[in-house]
């Protein structure tokens, strides 16, 4: 079904509760384990339904947040969604404890249970109002940024629409562009220091009326860690210091010397050649057309997934001023649906959409097909491992979209992706900072993330910028408001993207066949176990980033 017919109404909560205590009623009355799957499969039907009219809800929102009939929805579902959460965890809370656990661990696999153990860690009844108000302040940041409406080149253009400018090949242009930015966050340093302090202080209450010292423990449940933890991801950011930062800092200073540059600027931070970084040919819908041919020609389950998104008009790319900023990937159940929101500004963003989040988008449609709703319920850093991987296995196709820039293009992936990884581990590094200390001043928090800088980017130069140059920096990455300890995963999964990098140069049969396996594992295994079972170190082995590193040099000297 296309994503503009499916049909939407409000969730009635109090009929959904309904349904679920009859739900837990008949659980609890089932004389087996298979009795008490058959209520299982009828909790799939149910939330599937809720989960669906919710996401249509979110998209709809999302593509105009000034559509007052979805402003209303949104805010409706920021109240809601913390108390049906409750509900479902007091449902996961009989499955866990059931006299027939075995049977049903058999059923729908270890990991589901691990993550229900979490899931109880994670929540419980008496934090709704905090939830509630937590939903409300992130939505109250998403609206101050989708609202940016800044004046430049004789157009009124939004933070996604800027972003042309920022990467721009005339060097006075992206100052220019970068100083507008900037202004725009100064002008609401403010308001953004209020909320996040709000959010901090919001999230320690948290997890001190769930008993946890501060934000870190609950964060991690929810995030799911289920089979690692803090020491695990503090001895890779170390693994990233020692290893990966020095070469990143070499990829930096090829990139300063190709464009001719005495020193490189916080401005020439996304910039990667002289004449300007490769922009993709046509118009969007070219762009998603190209994007069918090269998923039709990859393998058959990419054309079948790439044909069924494009039959049912399921990606929202264009940019638009009244359009949420960013780009993700969302599933609606009921109708086996992945959905790609993006915003396409004509630079290479556009045709990471194409890589990226279709990685996901594919990932999603072959865990959909799997009975077993469980095995949708991947954790992050694997879920990321499927999109950045498949931005490296598209990579032969890039003509399509590049022309005679592709090489340019393949060139300045791979040195992004490096850079990504320090960056994404300062972000972290930051977050653990800031929730052990919960109390620290917004002049505190921009003061440490200048110091992490220094540790993870020494290249990096703010001159005098009123907002950057004073630690500002972070307030534009929309993950550390919304989603606390999301952004190692990126750099988990991206240290095992690079391992494919690496594989499929030396066999790309044998590198696909790999990570079809790994999308089709979804959640059925834990990550540590997951990617030795499909061939990949695990970026917590000792001396892993070392070995990726020393793999990379190649194609950097």
């Amino acid at each position: 079904m296309k994503f503009k017919d499916m049909p939407y109404e409000r969730v009635d909560f109090t009929q959904v509760e309904k349904e679920m205590r009859e739900l837990m009623e008949e659980f609890d009355r089932a004389s087996d384990g298979e009795g008490q799957f058959k209520v299982h499969q009828k909790y799939y039907a149910l939330t599937d339904r809720v989960h669906t009219l919710m996401t249509i809800a979110h998209i709809r929102y999302d593509v105009d947040t000034t559509d007052e009939f979805y402003d209303k929805e949104h805010e409706y579902y920021n109240e809601k969604s913390p108390i049906f959460h409750n509900l479902l965890l007091e449902y996961e809370k009989k499955l866990y404890a059931s006299p027939y656990r075995e049977y049903l661990v058999g059923k729908i696999g270890p990991v589901a249970f691990k993550n229900m153990e979490l899931s109880q860690k994670a929540m419980d009844e008496k934090l709704i109002p905090l939830m509630q108000e937590e939903n409300n302040l992130t939505t109250e940041y998403n609206k101050l940024i989708a609202g940016a409406r800044i004046e430049f080149d004789g157009q009124v253009l939004n933070l996604s629409l800027l972003r042309p400018y920022l990467v721009h090949q005339d060097r006075s242009v992206r100052a220019a562009a970068w100083k507008k930015q900037s202004e725009f966050f100064q002008e609401n340093a403010k308001k953004l220091d209020e909320i996040y302090d709000k959010l901090v202080k919001n999230r320690t209450a948290q997890a001190k009326a769930m008993g946890y010292e501060n934000y870190l423990e609950l964060g991690y449940y929810r995030m799911m860690r289920n089979c690692y933890g803090r020491e695990e991801v503090e001895a890779f950011r170390c693994q990233i210091k020692e290893s990966f930062v020095p070469f990143a800092e070499k990829l930096h200073e090829r990139r300063r010397q190709r464009l001719g540059l005495d020193s490189l600027s916080y401005i020439d931070g996304a910039v990667y050649f002289k004449d300007g970084n490769p922009a993709p040919l046509g118009t969007p819908e070219e762009i998603l057309a190209a994007g069918q041919k090269m998923y039709g020609e990859l393998s058959p389950e990419t054309k079948e997934f790439y044909d069924f998104m494009m039959e049912n008009e399921l990606f929202d790319v264009l940019g638009r001023k009244t359009k949420r900023a960013g780009g993700y990937m969302t599933y609606m159940p009921v109708y086996n649906s992945p959905f790609v929101f993006a915003n396409f500004n004509g630079t290479s963003g556009d045709v990471d959409v194409i890589t990226h989040e279709c990685g996901h988008a594919f990932q999603g449609y072959l865990s959909g097909q799997d009975p077993i709703r469980e095995h949708s319920d991947i954790t992050m850093e694997t879920a990321e491992i499927h999109s950045m991987s498949m931005e490296f296995f598209t990579q032969k196709w890039m003509p399509l979209f590049f022309g005679g820039r592709a090489e340019d293009y393949i060139e300045m992936h791979l040195e992004d992706s490096a850079a990504f990884i320090p960056y994404g581990c300062m972000v972290d590094e930051f977050q653990h900072i800031v929730y052990e200390n919960p109390d620290m001043t917004p002049a505190q928090r921009h003061a440490a993330w200048l110091d992490l800088e220094k540790q993870y980017r020494p290249h990096q130069d703010y001159g005098d910028d009123a907002f950057f140059g004073k630690g500002g920096f972070w307030q534009k990455q929309q993950h550390i408001y919304n989603s606390p300890f999301y952004y190692i995963d990126y750099c988990l999964a991206q240290t095992c993207a690079l391992q494919y990098k690496v594989k499929m140069d030396e066999d790309y049969e044998g590198a696909w066949k790999s990570y079809l396996k790994l999308c089709r594992l979804s959640a059925g295994d834990f990550f540590t176990n997951m990617v030795k079972e499909v061939g990949l170190m695990s970026p917590f082995e000792p001396g892993c980033v070392k070995n990726i590193v020393d793999k990379l040099e190649k194609y950097v000297k």
